[in-house]
């Protein structure tokens, strides 16, 4: 292994031996198992001190590209040849983070189209205001003291009677309380993963985690959704050359496509996490969109394999926190060790005042309102879509997105400055795919249609009007 060490350089020697390793692995598509040079042997050949060797071993240990073998010395991780073509953990962050800073940064008049979150104007605060001065008034510790690590046991007792009408049994104790659905991902990757394990994740599917799974530097696949589910074909196909940690499903409501698990997929894709050996983060965090409950990965599994994550913060109020993890039993304690440990607890503030609309019934009709509206905005964006011809990936029943495509051969450059025509705030279409893969295909929030604006980009886009056409 011949290495190049230029003491006059920017970085420092231990980065550089770093670099040069991961390319010699690369070049030379090592196996697993491969010995690496002992640290003194490198240390002598190149001049350089042991600490700064030991400083890139420990760096590649860290990525998953290196296995260290007490007493006998550095090897070749098995996966390290296929990971090497990960794209780099900062440039794979600032692909997310760079186009989500636009939806985030808007000015407050821009439409936000491509976002994933209701309208302000949707949000109904006066029950909320009720019940955060009822907070406040009647539980001053609530203001000023840690909630448990585990959780209001009173939140968590509520959760469990809501979780029944969906098929899923889980005791109160399962219930592990989070600051939200990116909370609960989180604290999951951190317990269940290691750099180099791999995860399934749909394609497209849910950009944010994408960015914390580069950022734990884990290998990251992608399963084709479709419009019942992830792919059965693709995945058996998937299974047996990559042998994945964990799977991670969007059930109801897909983030972004829009569409919702068949009975006949759940089932398969629970047959297939017994055969391989892998288990699953079932996101439900938009179940209370839903009118009817459909099929439930957790309720079919038992909570055997499958962690259930819900949270209000998508109905109730993007700023208040709350979340949860309905947990297999032996990983319950684990949650609550990391959660203590990266976040001591969850806000007990914000869990008294969802346990309050919980209690008075409030927050059940604020969500029947909620379903009733989005289903009526989406009759009239699917609507608004097909008369201007744009392909619509699949048709949901309901919840806030629409995955479609405009007819006509656009670039997703040409998007972006038709919706900067037109005021309009858009999630690039690539972030939606782990290996950000370009596309024309864009999420589209229901909820934000009935905006001259929305509709001004929609037909511009589908060139049927002379200021949209695009030259």
């Amino acid at each position: 292994m011949k290495l190049e060490v230029n003491r006059h350089a920017n970085t420092s020697i231990a980065q550089q031996l770093e670099a040069g390793i991961r390319a010699w692995i690369k070049a030379h598509g090592a196996g697993g198992g491969r010995r690496l040079p002992s640290i003194r042997r490198l240390a002598a050949t190149h001049h350089i001190s042991r600490n700064a060797v030991i400083e890139a071993y420990e760096r590649l240990v860290a990525a998953g590209l290196v296995r260290s073998r007490p007493g006998s010395g550095f090897y070749v991780a098995d996966n390290a040849a296929s990971f090497t073509s990960q794209p780099a953990v900062n440039n794979a962050l600032q692909e997310v983070t760079n186009g989500l800073w636009g939806l985030f940064n808007a000015n407050e008049h821009a439409l936000k189209l491509g976002c994933g979150w209701l309208p302000s104007d949707w949000r109904e605060g006066d029950d909320l205001t009720h019940a955060i001065r009822s907070v406040a008034r009647k539980s001053r510790p609530g203001i000023f003291e840690y909630s448990t690590p585990h959780g209001s046991q009173l939140l968590r007792g509520l959760i469990q009677e809501r979780l029944r009408p969906l098929a899923i049994t889980a005791d109160a104790q399962q219930i592990v309380m989070t600051g939200g659905g990116s909370h609960s991902l989180d604290l999951l990757v951190r317990m269940l993963l290691e750099p180099g394990d791999v995860v399934f994740v749909e394609s497209p599917g849910y950009y944010n985690l994408f960015g914390l799974l580069h950022l734990q530097r884990i290998r990251v696949v992608g399963v084709p959704r479709l419009a019942d589910g992830p792919d059965i074909e693709r995945l058996e196909a998937m299974l047996v050359q990559h042998r994945p940690k964990l799977f991670y499903i969007n059930s109801v409501f897909h983030n972004p496509t829009g569409s919702t698990l068949t009975p006949a997929v759940a089932h398969r894709v629970l047959q297939l996490a017994e055969q391989y050996d892998f288990q699953i983060i079932e996101d439900d965090i938009y179940a209370d969109f839903q009118h009817t409950p459909t099929t439930r990965l957790a309720a079919l599994d038992g909570l055997r394999r499958v962690f259930y994550l819900g949270s209000f913060s998508k109905s109730l109020s993007s700023s208040l926190r709350v979340g949860f993890i309905a947990s297999p039993p032996p990983q319950v304690q684990p949650l609550v060790d990391i959660k203590m440990l990266t976040s001591i607890s969850a806000s007990r503030f914000a869990e008294q005042v969802v346990t309050t609309l919980l209690q008075n019934g409030s927050y059940r009709k604020l969500t029947e309102r909620l379903r009733t509206k989005l289903s009526s905005q989406m009759a009239i964006a699917l609507t608004m879509l097909k008369g201007a011809g744009w392909e619509i990936y699949t048709e949901p029943a309901g919840g806030m997105f629409v995955w479609a495509k405009p007819p006509a051969a656009t670039s997703p450059q040409q998007l972006s400055e038709l919706a900067n025509r037109w005021d309009v705030m858009l999630s690039p279409g690539h972030l939606f795919f782990a290996d950000h893969q370009a596309t024309p295909w864009l999420r589209l929030n229901v909820a934000y249609m009935q905006d001259p604006r929305a509709k001004a980009f929609i037909d511009a886009a589908s060139l049927k009007r002379p200021e949209g056409r695009i030259n």
